[in-house]
């Protein structure tokens, strides 16, 4: 049994180390051409449907985990980005990550990670202006912003060589602890347990999944090969995409982080919100 899981560990661990180097190094040989400068001024534009849309594309291209987002949002914030803007972005940042998404997207398939993507962008943008609408941008504490570096970057190929090693670093470990995890539950936990205790019938577990998943702080690229292998034994879809989106878009290391941007009253409605997020989403993929 044991000979088997490493197996299948060995599998999974090759299949993604594969997909998240190419797909990273082509990913950060791009980087040198997008207009980030254009981006900025988009963002903090007076059409406020472009600038959502913007906000999410922005999201794309930004850092992989919910930690390093935070100096990106302090930065919107000192240069006066509407507040509905910079809120869309701190919520789609950590869930929508090219090279998480195009691996998801392989792992997954594209059915899922189409509905996942769609979902969650609509979600960030609605929450985003409803907290606007709501007045929620006396809550930000004023910051001065220290060791954020802008500029664009023309990207060669040894660049993207030093990025991808980079990204591989910070991103990576978990990747294969996700890998290693799946693995395990693949090997060693009966898939009949898992369909009986965790199948669709229980509908109820989604809210339960996106309330565990914030103190867990499973990162998104843990929870695609965890998820591959739950959905595999049997677990419903919707439970394992809540914690998916709870765990990536609202870990404690961020809420941390965010106590010393906004107070209190935000802090706690972001995390609220995050959870509103990944229960909806859930049954938004229970149902299909």
């Amino acid at each position: 049994m044991w000979i088997e899981t490493l197996k299948n560990f060995i599998f999974i661990a090759l299949e993604l180390t594969v997909l998240f180097i190419v797909i990273s190094f082509l990913i950060s040989l791009l980087q040198g051409y997008i207009p980030y400068e254009k981006i900025e001024k988009k963002l903090a534009g007076k059409n406020k449907v472009l600038a959502a849309f913007v906000a999410i594309v922005f999201a794309f291209i930004t850092p992989f985990c919910s930690c390093s987002t935070i100096p990106v949002v302090v930065n919107m914030l000192k240069k006066k980005m509407p507040f509905g803007i910079v809120m869309i972005f701190l919520f789609a940042s950590p869930v929508l990550d090219t090279t998480i998404i195009t691996i998801m997207g392989v792992v997954l398939g594209w059915k899922v990670t189409i509905v996942y993507t769609v979902v969650t962008s609509i979600f960030s943008i609605v929450i985003g202006f409803v907290l606007e609408a709501l007045g929620f941008e006396k809550y930000v504490k004023n910051v001065v912003m220290s060791g954020y570096e802008e500029g664009n970057k023309k990207f060669n190929m040894k660049l993207a060589f030093e990025e991808t090693i980079a990204l591989m670093k910070s991103v990576y470990p978990y990747l294969i602890i996700g890998a290693a995890i799946g693995a395990i539950i693949h090997g060693l936990v009966p898939t009949e347990w898992i369909s009986t205790a965790f199948g669709d019938d229980h509908w109820w577990l989604i809210p339960i999944a996106a309330i565990v998943g914030i103190p867990l702080y499973i990162r998104l690229s843990s929870m695609i090969p965890i998820s591959q292998i739950l959905i595999m034994k049997g677990m419903a879809l919707g439970p394992v995409m809540a914690m998916m989106i709870s765990s990536a878009g609202a870990s404690l290391p961020e809420v941390i982080l965010l106590k010393s941007i906004f107070k209190r009253e935000l802090v706690f409605t972001f995390v609220l919100s995050v959870v509103t997020m990944s229960t909806l989403s859930g049954f938004i993929f229970y149902l299909i």
